[in-house]
């Protein structure tokens, strides 16, 4: 059963077109990811699954159509994006962040629960619960952006470049997160510039290259392409 379809996906900005016509789906409880360069349209297109720019075409969220509805109502049927660059609130304590992560919710004592457990998987912050956000490394305030999109109640997660700027040992770190969190049932969408991470942590995989997709598969088929490791993987 597919979490996500997307169905010939355009988005342009002004006469830019950054996607141009891209269709692929994501199938419950899998992890799915984009690949390509700086500048491919990766983003774009999360961005306008979860509702934060216009466009064209079709986005169903099991079965549901995404492309009328704000971003706070795509939110309540399930799906969460982590933003690129974190966008964490680093004047506010952990704490705060988290509880800006159930802001839709009115179930409180469950949402307790779920922060109890999200940090129970995610001790570091259970440390640091009182400190402002802004004090915390670049992989702990990646961690506190997963799991304050957790906290929604996500079933799909968008996961934008969350190895962003870390070092080799945090990257490890966080996508030992992000293989947790999906084994508990969760579906990931991973946008994702580290090529050979991403690929080593997916299921399945698309090349996007210039707003358009030119290779889809198994991660691990697309690992061993010729094309693949001469393009992004260094080979």
């Amino acid at each position: 059963m597919s979490a996500l379809t997307i169905e010939n996906l355009t988005v342009s900005y002004g006469d830019i077109h950054a996607v141009k016509g891209i269709s692929f789906e994501v199938r419950k409880g899998e992890i799915f990811t984009l690949i390509g360069a700086n500048g491919a349209g990766k983003s774009s297109a999360l961005r306008a699954i979860s509702g934060l720019l216009r466009f064209g075409g079709s986005v169903r969220l099991e079965g549901r159509e995404l492309r009328s509805l704000p971003p706070e109502k795509i939110v309540g049927l399930g799906l969460s994006q982590v933003p690129e660059g974190r966008g964490i609130f680093g004047n506010l304590t952990v704490k705060e962040n988290l509880h800006l992560g159930a802001w839709i919710r009115k179930d409180r004592k469950a949402v307790a629960e779920d922060t109890d457990r999200i940090l129970t998987t995610l001790p570091r912050l259970r440390e640091r619960l009182h400190q402002p956000a802004g004090t915390l490394s670049g992989g702990e305030q990646q961690m506190l952006a997963v799991a304050r999109a957790l906290l929604s109640r996500a079933t799909t997660l968008l996961l934008d470049e969350p190895s962003m700027g870390l070092a080799p040992k945090l990257v490890k770190e966080i996508y030992n997160v992000v293989s947790e969190v999906n084994k508990a049932g969760v579906t990931i969408l991973l946008v994702e510039q580290n090529a050979n991470i991403a690929l080593r942590h997916a299921h399945r995989a698309a090349v996007l290259e210039t707003g358009l997709i030119t290779l889809t598969g198994d991660s691990a088929d697309l690992l061993e392409n010729p094309r693949v490791q001469s393009a992004y993987l260094g080979a």
